[in-house]
């Protein structure tokens, strides 16, 4: 089984190139499944219901997210409906949404990491042995580990070695180059990056940025709207009778 994880969405020029490029991956690598983050696919920060709904057209299964799905309030009711779209699981109970979802014999569970994060969600080693818990048979499970601190993404990584397909870290937008399937079968990276514009920070126009760190005054961030785009993805080789990764490797492209 064949399992594209994309990396967090960044604004319109991420939607497009999601759109242009995500076709001809899916025929060439013949993927089975398309996991994609989208918390900051409406406007570089948040989801709404239509950019939700692009997602999808474009050809993704399921949109994971993290600290920046609350941002607009219109996808609360969509985080309750049907959609496969699923919020950390480790908020606390209450909060709309569902962290785990089951898709046609695979899991996805969605966690936030608690270091160097906003908020106080709760502790998301002992949610993914719940949600385990609960999944009971369910042998291909991919977690999308949405964490600021890589020794935390490197933690739940390893403590989930052999009861999870794969351990996959975003927030970040920064691509790591730590594709690895751990002793027990478990496949890794730190981060998986982004689809967003090149020539940012984090896909926010770069002087904004700036602005902040010297003055250390809050600073209004723009998305950059403008190619070249990057598409970071990484493909995880799973076999389905045993749940257990059989390779991992980055799939990275750019859009001129």
């Amino acid at each position: 089984m064949n399992i594209l994880v994309i990396g967090d969405v960044v604004g319109k020029v991420g939607r497009r190139a999601l759109a242009c490029l995500l076709p001809e991956i899916r025929r060439s690598h013949n993927i089975d499944l398309v996991i994609a983050n989208g918390e900051n696919a409406a406007g570089g920060k948040g989801l709404t219901p239509s950019t939700a709904d692009e997602l999808f057209e474009s050809g993704v299964e399921i949109i994971t997210s993290g600290n920046h799905i609350w941002h607009y309030r219109e996808i609360y009711a969509y985080l309750d409906g049907e959609a496969p779209l699923l919020r950390p699981l480790n908020y606390p109970q209450g909060a709309p949404g569902r962290g785990v979802l089951a898709w046609d014999g695979v899991a996805v569970i969605n966690l936030i990491g608690r270091t160097f994060m906003p908020g106080t969600p709760d502790c998301p080693f002992r949610a993914a042995d719940e949600a385990l818990a609960q999944l009971g048979d369910c042998r291909v499970i991919i977690v999308d580990m949405h964490a600021e601190a890589t020794s935390e993404k490197a933690a739940i990584a390893w403590y989930l070695d052999g009861r999870v397909s794969a351990v996959i870290g975003s927030h970040t937008h920064i691509p790591t180059a730590d594709t690895r399937i751990l002793p027990r079968g478990t496949a890794f990276v730190t981060d998986v990056g982004m689809v967003g514009p090149r020539d940012s920070i984090l896909g926010m126009e770069t002087q904004a940025v700036i602005e902040t760190f010297l003055s250390q005054l809050p600073t209004r961030f723009t998305t950059v709207e403008r190619d070249p785009t990057v598409f970071n993805s990484v493909l995880v080789e799973v076999d389905p009778e045993t749940g257990k990764a059989t390779g991992i490797q980055r799939i990275d492209s750019e859009v001129a």
